[in-house]
């Protein structure tokens, strides 16, 4: 829906999923006996914030929503603590598949990355303080809709969260979203880092988040992103090429405001949001995390579709330095089937974040 369609009344339904209503029945909310909040409810009773949460257990999966109908989801909410958020991951099946649309962890979904909050304010997600994660990416499917969330740590996580979504709509034309997590960490020297690897089918990308670590002195975003259309990977050449890394997010110069240094922004469709700087004993390195949403420009494809993007720094002379930087790459897009080839999802280990104060691990 457009600012245009606002008005228009439409043949549409709206149900919502919560521990309040854990299938979004009509009615069915502010029933619960037991939950999280009971508590706290227990001098009130029934309809007083008795399930406003769930706890997910170590090592386990938990169901969010099964929608068994033809149904867009267009609003996600979703809070937990911080230290869960690169150990959850979110998953995503679209009519009844078995394998996942979106397979992401928790935060780079939410584009914040690095289990620290900035203030995320986009069109498609938004984080707000501290740690409210929105989606208002449409996620449509034809038959039924199934979401998940594992929990790859040890210790139980706490989760609340809202999923709002309609029936009624024509579905037909439809493309269904999906969300791909890489990780490289550190890209091998000379490498490029994988955004979206020989995707099959016709759709259109529409999004990409960043969560790059820098592991060298000096300015780190020299390398080009690439997309390979339709037969481009096979010659070894893009269609679309940018120039570089700041310049794919909207900004210029190294991100680098004089006397201010590196500068955060929030737009509805590109931004970094977030820059932690190293803090001389801990966090050693400087950390970005970035988002360009290509709503307005999405970039189509017929039959397949590859994305990469290069690091690289400045050696003296004016020569480019390629680096070995932790970069992690969640992308967006839609496609005409609810399948194709995607990342393995990668392990607890493998997603941490190093670099945590000590007495945080105590």
């Amino acid at each position: 829906m457009t600012f245009n369609d606002l008005a228009r009344l439409r043949d549409v339904q709206t149900w919502s999923i919560s521990p309040e209503n854990f299938d979004g029945r009509k009615g069915g909310g502010a029933r619960a006996t037991e939950g999280t909040g009971a508590a706290c409810a227990a001098e009130l009773g029934v309809g007083w914030k008795v399930s406003p949460s769930v706890d997910v257990g170590g090592r386990e999966t938990f169901e969010l929503a099964a929608i068994d109908q033809p149904a867009t989801i267009t609003h996600i909410w979703l809070t937990t603590h911080r230290d869960n958020w690169r150990s959850l991951v979110l998953r995503a099946y679209w009519d009844a598949s078995d394998e996942p649309a979106i397979e992401v962890p928790l935060g780079d979904f939410f584009a914040s990355g690095w289990g620290s909050f900035a203030q995320v304010s986009s069109s498609m997600i938004a984080a707000n303080p501290n740690g409210g994660f929105n989606s208002y990416w449409p996620m449509p499917f034809t038959k039924s809709g199934r979401m998940t969330i594992e929990n790859l740590s040890p210790d139980t996580a706490t989760v609340y969260y809202q999923i709002t979504y309609e029936t009624g709509r024509d579905q037909r034309d439809n493309g269904y979203l999906h969300a791909q997590f890489h990780r490289s960490n550190p890209l091998p020297y000379k490498e490029t880092h994988p955004i979206v690897t020989d995707v099959q089918g016709r759709g259109h990308f529409v999004g990409t988040y960043l969560a790059w670590g820098v592991n060298s002195p000096g300015w780190w975003g020299e390398g080009e992103i690439k997309f390979y259309l339709d037969g481009d990977a096979s010659e070894g050449h893009p269609t679309i090429c940018g120039t570089g890394t700041e310049d794919y997010f909207g900004g210029a110069w190294n991100f680098d405001v004089p006397g201010s240094g590196y500068t955060a922004y929030t737009t509805p469709y590109l931004g970094m949001p977030q820059v932690i700087p190293p803090d001389g004993l801990y966090h050693s390195q400087q950390r970005f995390g970035m988002y360009r949403w290509h709503v307005p420009d999405p970039i189509h494809f017929a039959k397949d579709l590859t994305v990469d993007i290069q690091a690289l720094g400045w050696r003296p002379h004016h020569l480019y330095r390629p680096l070995t930087d932790d970069i992690a790459s969640t992308a967006f897009f839609y496609l005409d089937r609810p399948v194709t080839n995607r990342p393995a999802v990668p392990t607890a280990e493998q997603l941490e974040i190093t670099g945590e104060p000590m007495e945080a691990l105590l």
